[in-house]
């Protein structure tokens, strides 16, 4: 039977296996593109391009994700009550005090960002705090917390430069075959292992864009699940968490500020809670609700 301690093992071995699976198509994809130019320069040019763009947005991500949600801050004389659940589970937690922000939006949601603990943002919607009551709106904020002290933030930014790096470098491969080179001229010295190592690697690379955002999702989707596990450990309390979840899974309507760019920071998919089935749940930015609210009551789905 699953429970809130097995599940957060199990999460932890496969997060770490999904990374190691991440870093070897990277360096395939690298490996095989210096290979079939047989030029180093590509490759460097590309790695230069993808840290320039991908270290800015890590920098400032935490800016990016509350203003494309609309995010405002929140003032402690209007917003008591979540100011006071912040703190009580931030100084539980051993974590600085992360700033408080408010989405206007009527959809039941929440999200944490930042790049570390010290520059960390917790965003609420207003459709959450009027849904949740206080035990509720704890098992949101302990799983929001859980996330900024696994460093889930960091992860997720990590994951998408991996994803970034594999696109550019895909883009590049793919747009320079229109134009020729290669190793085309040095196939008959190579023989045919060559001309296989060029088949296969040209597939790679055309499909390496769609595996990178399946591992990434995938990733995404086993972080979820260990944040509602830390999260209920952080308040003694499961039932909290689950209940809002039920609350959010009931809600059907989409959030007006929903982005594919930072979907998978909410607690709930913000594009709409219903669950996929079959090859579609390899492209959910997050684990079906049910699947969630199962094991944090302690039953097997």
């Amino acid at each position: 039977m699953a429970t809130l301690y097995t599940e957060q093992d199990r999460n932890v071995r496969r997060t770490w296996f999904l990374m190691t699976v991440f870093l070897v198509v990277v360096v395939a994809l690298g490996w095989f593109i210096s290979y079939y130019y047989n030029d180093i320069a590509i490759l460097v040019i590309a790695i230069i391009i993808a840290l320039v763009m991908n270290v800015s947005s890590y920098w400032y991500s935490d800016k990016i994700s509350l203003a494309l949600a609309k995010a405002v801050p929140a003032t402690r004389d209007q917003y008591l009550e979540l100011f006071q659940v912040v703190e009580n589970l931030s100084i539980t937690a051993g974590l600085p005090m992360p700033k408080v922000y408010i989405i206007p939006d009527p959809a039941p949601n929440a999200f944490a960002t930042g790049r570390d603990k010290e520059h960390a943002a917790v965003a609420v919607t207003q459709g959450l705090l009027s849904m949740m009551d206080k035990n509720e709106l704890s098992g949101v904020i302990a799983h929001e917390l859980s996330h900024i002290g696994n460093r889930d933030t960091l992860l997720q930014t990590v994951v998408v430069v991996l994803v970034g790096f594999i696109s550019i470098l895909a883009y590049i491969f793919t747009r320079s075959m229109f134009l020729g080179g290669g190793r085309r001229g040095n196939n008959n010295k190579e023989g045919n292992l060559g001309v296989i190592i060029a088949i296969v690697g040209i597939i790679f690379v055309i499909l390496s864009p769609i595996i990178a955002q399946i591992i990434q999702l995938a990733i995404s989707r086993k972080r979820e699940f260990l944040a509602d596990a830390d999260g209920a450990l952080l308040t003694r309390y499961p039932e909290g968490l689950a209940s809002a979840l039920t609350k959010i899974e009931a809600y059907e309507h989409p959030m007006v500020t929903a982005n594919n760019a930072t979907a998978h920071l909410y607690i709930s998919n913000p594009f709409g809670t219903h669950a996929g089935k079959g090859i579609a749940k390899l492209f959910m930015t997050h684990p079906p609700t049910e699947e969630r609210i199962a094991i944090l009551r302690g039953m097997e789905k």
